[in-house]
Formats: structure tokens, C-alpha cells, sequence
């Protein structure tokens, strides 16, 4: 998922460790990766690598993928490399979790409303929304060891709402099996770091407001050994006939998500969990996701939302120890 608002905050370090960057473009985004060694021991090329393997797996823009073949209706079953594995069986979790909110099978709805490869000039109707419906709810999958298989043939899924967040975990575990032990990758927003600066201060992580939020806009986050995401009802939406939506998608109902909440930020242990539940909180009423957020061990959020016209914000009980104070 594309997220918006979030990145890191750099300062210089004050150490003999070097500081090295990367930048690219992946994914339909873009990514940049600062780490601290003796000398550069990351190239561009191996960091290229990955993004093309989890592409191979689970893009749905690349030609052949693993999840187009899946979505195909003449397939009923298959067998998941490691990587969409790991993130399918994340997904039945949170689908789990969030009582149906979370479901990686609302791609027809996302096609339907225009955010896919077609594009659409109308609305749809009551009755073709009705009929998408049937073929969509992750009871419709069933996981069974490393296969995953359709009850109803119609099924696709979507994983971009938790695969970049994935593929940033990727990215984590790839430095540290490589010895490197302080560094920060971001991936569209997404963010997890490890380690701290030379100079034994944490990574600083910038998390942009809304202009809606008026004066102090902008606050950062201290970060040891965790993600960060930032998603928004601001980022990604169609007007059609004086008709605005967003991309987030209600599967319960096959209509746009209507959500009090402007934004929501959340910590977390990995960005695949970041990525997956700043979704499920967008989707809840915001003292419903503050409650959630507190019943989670490791998770906290700061959402800020809309109650009789008027900008709110709230945070989950352990959200302040992430500020940075002056």
C-alpha cells in the first residue's frame, strides 16, 4: 500500500563508522536505506535483487506473477512460495483479529470502484455490488500447509495493504544476515529500523500531519528496533459525480470506506504489522482502534479524526515514549 507522511529524519553521526545510502525506485514507489559501516558493503544490485523476487510473487502489474496466476478463475489452488506465504498467513491473523475488517480478497471491490488496472467512468449499482460481494470474505480461502486454495472460484486477492510492509522486513533481515547491525529502510513510507547512530542516539523518524491539523503539523518519532507507518484518508480517493471515495474498501458492505479517522501512525515490532494494521484502525471508529491498539501487546497508534466538524486527535496508552520531547 502506497503510504503517505512518513519518512526518516537524518542527522549526521559523530563516529568512525561511515554512513551509506541507497535510493531506488520499486514496487510503484520509491525506497531509500541508510546504514552505518566501516565501508559499503550493500550494492544497489542486491537490494534490486529482492524487490524483483517479491514482485515475481506478489505485484499484480507484473506480468505472470505468482498472485496474477492465482487470481486467474481456471486455478483453485497453489502452492505459495515463502515469501506469499508469510504474508498470506499474517493476513488470516489479522483478518482474525479484526473480526473480518482486515480481507485481502476485496480486490473485485477495488476493480470495481476504479482504484485497478481498468478504468471506470461510473459508479456501480446496488445489484452489481451485491453480486461482487459473493466473492468476497477470506472464508473463502483455505490455507493448508504451504497450499492455498479457493471454496468459490471467482476469489482474488489483493496484498498490497500488508506486502510492502513485508518486503521492508525483507529488506531488515537481509542487512542483519549480512552483519550489519544499525540501519533503517523505508519502502513508500513504510519504515523499520535496527540498531542506533554512531553517536548512540536513536534513528528519528518525521511523521507529516494533515494540513487539516493547522499550526505544528509535524512531530518525530524516536525509533529503536521498530516500524513505523502513516496511512491516510487523504492519500488515495476518485470523485465521480460529485462523489468522493477513498481506496480503503469496506468488506462487509463492497462500498468505500466511511471513517471518522483523517490519518492514523502506528509502532510497531515489524512493518508487515504496521503496514497490515494501519489499515484495520482506519477502518474502526477511533476510540474503538485506541482500545484495540491498548489490547495489543507492542502496538500503539496516534490518529487523529473528524467529530462534529472539528479536528480531534487521541493516542494509545504507550504511543508517548515514541516522541521526541525538546
Amino acid at each position: 500500500m502506497m503510504v503517505i507522511g512518513c519518512w526518516a529524519y537524518a542527522q549526521q553521526p559523530i563516529s568512525t563508522l561511515q554512513k551509506f545510502e541507497l535510493f531506488g525506485k520499486a514496487q510503484g514507489t520509491t525506497y531509500s536505506i541508510t546504514y552505518y559501516d566501516l565501508k559499503p558493503r550493500i550494492s544497489q544490485s542486491s537490494i534490486d535483487s529482492i524487490f524483483t523476487t517479491i514482485d515475481q510473487s506478489m505485484s499484480l502489474y507484473r506480468k505472470g506473477s505468482d498472485i496474477l496466476r492465482f487470481n486467474e478463475p481456471q486455478t483453485d489452488q497453489m502452492s505459495l512460495d515463502p515469501h506469499m506465504l508469510a504474508v498470506v498467513k499474517e493476513s488470516f491473523k489479522m483478518y482474525k483479529a479484526s473480526r473480518g475488517l482486515f480481507d485481502v480478497t476485496v480486490m473485485p471491490l477495488v476493480s470495481l470502484w476504479g482504484f485497478g488496472q481498468k478504468q471506470i467512468t461510473d459508479l456501480p449499482d446496488s445489484l452489481t455490488i451485491r453480486e461482487t460481494l459473493r466473492f468476497v470474505g477470506m472464508d473463502k480461502l483455505k490455507l493448508k500447509g504451504k497450499i492455498l486454495r479457493k471454496k468459490v472460484k471467482e476469489v482474488q486477492i489483493d496484498l498490497n495493504g500488508i506486502a510492502q510492509g513485508y518486503t521492508v522486513d525483507v529488506l531488515h533481515d537481509f542487512f542483519l544476515e549480512n552483519k550489519i547491525q544499525n540501519f533503517i529502510v523505508e519502502v513508500g513510507g513504510e519504515i523499520r529500523s535496527h540498531g542506533l547512530k554512531p553517536d548512540q542516539s536513536s534513528f528519528k523518524v518525521l511523521v507529516q500531519r494533515p494540513e487539516v491539523a493547522g499550526e505544528g503539523n509535524s512531530y518525530i518519532l524516536k525509533l529503536k528496533n521498530k516500524s513505523v507507518t502513516t496511512s491516510g484518508s487523504y492519500e488515495k480517493f476518485r470523485k465521480v459525480k460529485d462523489y468522493k471515495f477513498s481506496h480503503h474498501m469496506d468488506p462487509k458492505t463492497g462500498y468505500p470506506l466511511k471513517s471518522q479517522t483523517i490519518s492514523v501512525t502506528v509502532v510497531a515490532n515489524t512493518a508487515m504489522e504496521a503496514d497490515g494494521y494501519d489499515n484495520i484502525f482506519m477502518a474502526m471508529k477511533p476510540m474503538d482502534a485506541i482500545s484495540f491498539a491498548n489490547s495489543k501487546n507492542m502496538i500503539d497508534i496516534y490518529l487523529m479524526y473528524l467529530e462534529n466538524g472539528q479536528v480531534k486527535e487521541a493516542q494509545s496508552s504507550g504511543f508517548q515514549k515514541y516522541l521526541l520531547t525538546k
